[in-house]
């Protein structure tokens, strides 16, 4: 190798380093300037935290947010289970999870949950408060785990293991610009009768024709069918082998949310593609995406 290109390899490296998001941008299809948009809400902090990031949901958000099986799925773990959630921020949920308010608010099981499953917190960026480490050295040793640094693919199956539950609450499934690979990843890592539990904001919902929604939304996540017709994420996320779906739009907002209930039936998991057609940064940021022609059809 010439002098002339070490110097070359040593400065891609150094921007490489330097700024992750570009070389993903290039990977996933999105603009780089709009990645770097999104990283920089990743790494706000203080005041410069953009509203609609959050980072502080408890555990009683996710219970009144996610479908109503979420609280029941979760009181069911038992010691030997174990729990992932996506996009944890500061992990109050699995804090909360661990307290005996918890108990106290679900009496039925309690014996058996024992010392509750295992959890994990995943986060793109590190969000511990004391309170975490605090909790963290008053339970056994890796009863609670958080994961920071690293998107959910840059983890392989051996280092993240298998879950019975996971949860995603405006994370991952909100912000990706690859959105098949991020839901394969999930589904591998979720055992077989295992839960995934998501949301959407502002996205065309299963009974769309059945209810009006103000001009001001626009929507935050569409797919086009491949044949130039817009098509539900739910009617989508039917499309996939092994697992079955229950879709509902949240009653109690004016606004479009759709709640996912996606439960595992065999390993044999096939996602329908989807290409990434627009990606502008925001919390969430707004997703345009495009199945392959003929592979997938509304329902």
């Amino acid at each position: 190798m010439s002098a002339m290109t070490r110097a070359c390899f040593s400065v891609a490296l150094a921007v490489q380093l330097l700024l992750p998001g570009l070389s993903h941008s290039a990977a996933s299809g999105a603009p780089a300037a709009e990645v770097s948009k999104q990283e920089a809400i990743y790494q706000s902090r203080g005041e410069a935290r953009p509203d609609g990031y959050v980072i502080d949901r408890a555990l009683l958000s996710y219970a009144s947010t996610l479908p109503a099986e979420f609280d029941r799925s979760l009181a069911e773990l038992r010691p030997a289970d174990r729990w992932l959630d996506i996009g944890a921020g500061r992990g109050l949920a699995v804090l909360d999870y661990y307290t005996s308010r918890y108990d106290a608010m679900h009496p039925e099981g309690r014996e058996q949950r024992g010392k509750k499953a295992q959890a994990v917190a995943l986060s793109i960026e590190d969000r511990r408060t004391p309170r975490w480490h605090e909790t963290a050295a008053r339970l056994e040793a890796g009863q609670i785990q958080y994961l920071s640094g690293k998107r959910l693919r840059e983890y392989s199956r051996k280092e993240l293991g298998r879950f019975k539950l996971i949860t995603d609450v405006i994370g991952g499934f909100s912000y990706t610009e690859s959105l098949s690979p991020f839901l394969e990843r999930v589904l591998a890592l979720l055992e077989v009768k295992g839960n995934f539990f998501t949301l959407l904001l502002d996205v065309r919902t299963e009974n769309q024709t059945h209810r009006q929604y103000s001009a001001q939304y626009q929507l935050l996540t569409e797919i086009d069918s491949g044949e130039g017709s817009p098509v539900g994420v739910c009617s989508w996320l039917k499309h996939i082998s092994c697992v079955k779906v229950t879709c509902q739009s949240d009653a109690r907002s004016a606004r479009p949310i759709e709640l996912y209930r996606i439960h595992k039936v065999c390993e044999n998991v096939a996602v329908p593609s989807l290409t990434l057609l627009d990606y502008q940064a925001g919390t969430p940021p707004q997703r345009r995406f495009a199945a392959k022609k003929a592979a997938f059809k509304a329902r």
